[in-house]
């Protein structure tokens, strides 16, 4: 790596730290010339992945079409935008440590669904209900007895009394 002062192409590395998710290293180094200390952070580079659509196209996987839509879900909702930033970090990196290179929006959208039921279950109908399409109002009523049936076997708390 160059050195940002003097262009010298050797630096000595004086400390390491891997981050907290494991993908990243960042790397204190020193110039062997100059003595100018800097910072360079080194990741892995993973394989594209592809979406496959309903309609049967494909496009790049975008967080930001992903960040948007969990937002659009959780509009006025007491969801933070780390905790999405998180899920989506976790959809990436089940999608990244499978062997496929092309993955549908069917199974992105199971895995984003999966996360917001534990985070805000208003915040999953909203998502299911765009994800899934709804077309009328008994479609929402069949998902929130899914849900509320769901939730009793997995003695899971769905906080229904709680305003926020």
């Amino acid at each position: 790596m160059k050195c940002l002062q003097c262009q010298n192409p050797e630096s000595k590395v004086l400390e390491s730290r891997e981050s907290r998710d494991g993908r990243t290293v960042r790397r204190r180094r020193e110039c062997v010339s100059c003595g100018y200390r800097f910072t360079t952070f080194e990741r892995s580079e993973e394989q594209p992945l592809y979406i496959i659509k309903r309609d049967g196209t494909r496009e790049l996987f975008s967080r930001e079409k992903l960040l948007k839509s969990m937002g659009i879900a959780c509009q006025k909702r007491s969801v933070s935008t780390k905790s999405l930033d998180a899920i989506c970090d976790w959809v990436e990196s089940v999608c990244h440590s499978s062997e496929e290179r092309e993955i549908t929006t069917q199974k992105i959208g199971e895995l984003v669904l999966e996360a917001l039921l534990k985070l805000d279950p208003v915040a999953y109908v909203r998502f299911a209900s765009v994800y899934r399409a709804f077309s009328s109002p008994d479609d929402f009523v069949i998902e929130l007895k899914l849900l509320i049936e769901r939730a009793q076997k997995n003695n899971f708390n769905l906080d229904l009394e709680k305003e926020n």
